[in-house]
């Protein structure tokens, strides 16, 4: 097994997080929120943004949307229909990639890293938004919840990944926003990780596990690489 000079493994591919780590899916939501109660003459996105968050039902289920429009008594079912259309049309139109993300990928795949998504988000709401933010052809692999059965902090969805790349999980850098859902358990089957520290929403979320590293910028992974000797300086996204 290769190793630099400090008996690091070589990295080989770097995986992501998908949601609040490529791109900023909270302020997506609440955008789309806000255009629901606007169609319905109201004023509390914030409240509606509220239902997703109950664990009720899922956080994408439009139920949340019809439990709203019922406790608000302005519930129809042509309504119910326009609103689920008008969610989902303003999610995807408000999702842009966080700042050097972009730049970020492609140079790491000029580099020979193979790279992934692991994601909790449905199949068909993933490549959405990677096609969306123009990001889906830099992933050789995609990994949704739906397609493994299990869901993060399950390492069962981590492990997938591997399988498909056909490496073993040191060789594997997984960056995530979340400690409790995507860095313990990526640490825990041996994968290196990275904390996108920049996009973590998780305000509640218990905080003991801590990354191998931590990132405000997703450009800083090029710090990691040229700490692991894999990275030259004139590689790095200014």
């Amino acid at each position: 097994m290769k190793s630099d000079n400090n008996g690091h493994t070589e990295i080989k591919s770097i995986l992501f997080d998908m949601d609040n780590t490529l791109f900023d899916f909270i302020e997506a939501k609440h955008a789309a929120c806000e255009a629901i109660v606007g169609y319905l003459g109201l004023e509390d996105s914030r409240e509606l943004f509220k239902y997703f968050l109950r664990g009720v039902y899922n956080f994408e289920a439009w139920e949340n949307i019809r439990d709203y429009m019922n406790d608000r008594g302005v519930y129809s079912e042509h309504g119910y229909l326009d609103c689920c259309d008008l969610y989902e049309r303003k999610k995807l139109e408000c999702i842009d990639p966080y700042p050097n993300v972009v730049e970020t990928l492609h140079q790491l795949k000029k580099m020979g890293f193979s790279l992934g998504v692991v994601t909790d988000a449905h199949i068909d709401h993933a490549r959405s938004r990677l096609y969306k933010t123009r990001l889906l052809d830099l992933f050789d692999v995609l990994i949704t919840a739906d397609m493994t059965g299990t869901k993060k902090p399950s390492p069962e969805i981590f492990l997938h990944s591997l399988n498909k790349l056909k490496i073993d999980p040191h060789q594997a850098l997984f960056i995530g926003d979340s400690l409790r859902r995507d860095i313990e358990p990526a640490k825990k089957i041996g994968m290196v990780t990275a904390y996108a520290a920049y996009g973590d929403r998780n305000v509640k979320e218990e905080r003991s596990c801590r990354a191998d590293y931590c990132l405000n910028d997703i450009s800083e992974v090029f710090e990691i690489l040229n700490s692991r000797g894999q990275c030259a300086f004139s590689q790095m996204v200014n």
